[in-house]
């Protein structure tokens, strides 16, 4: 498993009427967090796409558990629980400030050669930095 926590504070423009996180800014905030984790990997997805390797989402789920509001700083907890091959599913916890699940999701994206468009196997260089944390015993990287 590789998990990575990015914190995102709440901007106004991301509240309804009633000064509550929009339902639909949590699938921005999803793509925040894994943008985020696989920069951290020192995979950005500029360097993926350059390579000719795109990221199509193909399911996304979004479960809300509690109301966050204007100004909240946000957990935003990005897991790999499994290590992907053509697919590579994230996981999301979004925590506030005083640690409270506020929502959980996932999506599902394929990697596909840009050119051929096609699904392709994980590119060797993510695997390879991927591998290490789903050997048994090992945690977060």
């Amino acid at each position: 498993m590789y998990s990575f926590d990015y914190t995102v504070r709440v901007r106004y423009g991301d509240t309804d009427a009633m000064g509550v996180v929009y339902y639909g800014i949590y699938p921005l905030y999803y793509e925040t967090g894994r943008t985020e984790m696989m920069r951290h990997l020192g995979f950005a997805y500029r360097k993926m796409e350059e390579m000719g390797i795109i990221m199509p989402v193909i399911s996304l789920n979004c479960h809300y558990k509690k109301p966050a509001h204007y100004d909240d700083l946000l957990t935003i907890r990005t897991i790999i629980k499994e290590m992907p091959e053509t697919r590579i599913v994230f996981d999301y916890e979004i925590y506030n400030e005083e640690g409270e699940l506020v929502n959980q999701g996932a999506t599902t994206l394929v990697f596909v050669d840009r050119k051929k468009g096609r699904p392709m196997r994980i590119p060797e260089f993510l695997a390879n930095v991927l591998e290490p944390c789903f050997v048994r015993g090992k945690g977060i990287l």
